[in-house]
């Protein structure tokens, strides 16, 4: 019988679906990650259905959504983190053997959790240089920079001999900053030098330009066209909105450039790891993909450091597959997918049959070549939910429920305004860039209607309440 594949996942923190050269950033050259794109598959609509931290590691763990997991934003839950119906706890009983090497973040202690064989990561964030890490239930000192010990970590991973097929679930840091998270949810930002690159890429993109979008705007011109933000965005004056925009240069050219920066040595660690694979001859059979957790915002809406709203720089994935015995190289899919998908997929080709409690779908059927339309059966429509925490004070009460679709996106903002007033819809197709609220326009009330029936649906099948 044939031994069924490795499977690898590789995570970065915060990164945009833009943030990679196969995905269209102008400037940051990402040579290994774009190999997966060439020699695998890239999806192009790939969306984190609650896009913070810790309920989307959650979501992609489970396979499920943020209502029916519970970990619903990064307050630290950490008994209920050690009880999270976690895939690998199914490809272990499939035979397989399982690691995680990197940030967690699902409560912020840094313990091994079930479902691993082995087991290294940090509490919380962690820390850029020099940090302390979590192996198999023993803190151990680390020197140097956190993203060259994480690709240095994996590396030894997969050159191991293995006598199972294995499963590494692989979490950078990068391309976060440096950052403390309090019990309460709350984001500290390091002092001094809260974006921190390898010493080595500090030339790198120096003079380089991210282009201005159209929907770059300014704080008045989001209010007047979403008016559900005119308060947030009015709080945002406060000093410790002020100091934390100032710590992370945001809104500032030098923020891209720093976390491209960071990429870099992210993408050198792609290659060691896709080299080392080879070299064992286990590159072809190791299932591999490629992501963030959550979007990130440039401006976009007025919104950063940001990564929370449904716009589509919060909510959009990288998301690439490389599998040459199941994927084609080169193929480039537009179905609807989200990453509650990636352990049903896993648990299928490994030979499993994926539980009851997983809310996602197997990709298989979309790695196939051939026609590129929408699959009969696939999805038209997905969720995404937000509830509204502590971490950033001036975001109160922004809490959402949206649905997305081929072409329109309906956000229900939960505590704004009466009788959905204050929602918004956008004609994806027509303004990409979401400028243009109908959501009070007769001529898309068809539209508005019906998006909202899709929302019940759909928030009532998250919750398991559905058929």
């Amino acid at each position: 019988m044939r031994r069924p594949p490795n499977f690898l996942v590789i995570l970065i923190d915060d990164l945009r679906y833009d943030e990679f050269g196969a995905g269209g950033h102008p400037y940051l050259r990402t040579p290994h990650i774009d190999r997966l794109a060439h020699e695998g598959a890239l999806f192009e609509r790939a969306f984190h259905t609650t896009p913070i931290c810790s309920p989307n590691r959650a979501s992609i763990m489970t396979g499920q959504y943020a209502s029916r997991h519970g970990i619903i934003d990064n307050v630290a839950r950490d008994a209920m983190s050690h009880r999270l119906p976690n895939y690998h706890l199914a490809l272990q009983r499939l035979g397989y053997e399982t690691a995680h090497i990197g940030k967690w973040h699902m409560g912020n202690d840094g313990m091994p959790r079930p479902g691993y064989d082995y087991w290294v990561s940090y509490d919380g964030h962690g820390r850029l240089t020099n940090p302390v890490l979590n192996h198999d239930g023993e803190y151990r000192q680390h020197e140097g920079y956190i993203t060259d010990v994480m690709n240095r970590l994996a590396v030894e991973y997969v050159d191991r001999a293995h006598d199972k097929p294995f499963s590494l679930f692989f979490a950078h840091k990068a391309v976060h900053p440096d950052a403390e998270q309090g019990a309460d949810g709350k984001l500290r930002i390091a002092a001094q030098g809260a974006y921190v690159v390898a010493e080595r890429h500090r030339e790198l993109y120096r003079d380089a330009v991210f282009p201005r979008k159209p929907n770059m705007l300014t704080p008045a011109e989001v209010a007047k066209r979403k008016p559900a933000w005119a308060e947030c965005l009015g709080l945002r004056d406060c000093d410790e909105a002020k100091a934390v925009f100032a710590a992370l240069h945001t809104f500032d050219q030098e923020e891209i450039r720093l976390r491209a920066r960071m990429m870099a040595a992210v993408d050198e660690g792609v290659g060691e790891i896709l080299a080392t694979l080879a070299r064992r001859g286990e590159l072809d059979r190791t299932c591999i993909v490629f992501l963030g957790d959550n979007g990130f915002f440039f401006g976009e809406h007025a919104l950063g450091p940001e990564r929370r709203f449904a716009y589509e720089e919060g909510i959009r994935s990288p998301f690439l597959v490389r599998y040459p015995p199941r994927v084609a190289a080169g193929s480039r899919r537009r179905e609807l997918v989200i990453c509650q998908d990636i352990a049903p997929t896993f648990i299928a080709l490994a030979g499993g049959k994926p539980g009851p409690q997983i809310q996602g779908r197997s990709l298989l059927p979309l790695f196939a070549s051939g026609a590129r339309q929408l699959r009969r059966g696939w999805r038209r429509s997905i969720l995404c939910e937000y509830w509204a925490e502590q971490a950033m004070p001036w975001l109160v009460g922004m809490s959402y429920k949206a649905v997305r679709t081929d072409r329109y996106k309906d956000i229900h903002w939960v505590n704004r305004g009466v009788a959905g007033e204050l929602d918004e819809l956008y004609d994806l197709d027509r303004d990409p860039y979401e400028l243009h609220n109908r959501n009070r326009s007769r001529a898309y009330a068809p539209v508005r209607e019906r998006l909202r029936r899709e929302l019940r649906r759909l928030v009532g099948e998250a919750l398991g309440l559905a058929g």
